[in-house]
């Protein structure tokens, strides 16, 4: 698939096959994705990969707690979702950019003093250079793909699944054999036209 054949066609996957994917074509998938613009290469993207079934179950125990029949989960939306094979935490870690900033070579810079020294936090641009990676790659796999954050869930996230504490969790990605489904709701708002989002100053 051309790359712009898959921008075009990559959207929000929110009905899954429960199918298992192969880990090591996963694996290949991954390590795509890091290969991603990062300040100062300081490459401190990384994927906490839950791919397989108990794994999974735990996570949305955690965030839709409540079974099928009662709780969250009974009145969640897309229950195909929760068929998804794979979630993929992609996390980012800031005191690495402060870590790689106090080196020599970008010492002048005073980056490496605190994350207040960032005015535009780059540890996030960096992962979510690595999370478009990742959904245009599934696109071009012909897998279906679901960004969501965790939210207020973090927290609980990371201590069910032993993240440390410096990790900070960017996105979930679902991931599997994508079903016929439903577009969001938050489809109907359509593109903005072209002429507003490009300017050319005077």
């Amino acid at each position: 698939m051309e790359l712009q054949d898959a921008i075009r066609a990559r959207h929000m996957v929110r009905a899954f096959s429960p199918e298992p994917l192969d880990p090591e074509a996963l694996d290949g998938l991954l390590d795509l994705a890091r290969r991603a613009p990062s300040a100062g290469n300081t490459a401190a993207a990384g994927f906490v990969v839950l791919d397989r079934p108990e794994l999974v179950a735990r996570y949305w125990d955690v965030t839709l707690p409540g079974s099928t029949a009662e709780g969250k989960r009974a009145g969640f939306r897309w229950q195909q979702l929760l068929d998804a094979p794979v979630l993929v935490l992609v996390t980012t870690e800031p005191g690495r950019y402060l870590d790689r900033y106090s080196e020599p070579d970008k010492q002048r810079t005073g980056r490496g003093d605190s994350p207040e020294r960032w005015p535009v936090p780059y540890w996030w641009v960096d992962v979510g250079t690595v999370i478009q990676n990742l959904l245009l790659l599934a696109t071009d796999a012909d897998l279906g793909a679901c960004l969501f954050g965790p939210f207020d869930h973090e927290p609980a996230i990371k201590n069910e699944f032993d993240i440390p504490e410096p990790v900070r969790i960017a996105a979930t990605i679902a991931l599997g054999r994508p079903l016929p489904d439903q577009p969001g709701r938050s489809a109907a708002r359509g593109r903005a036209p072209r002429s507003a989002v490009i300017t050319r100053p005077d």
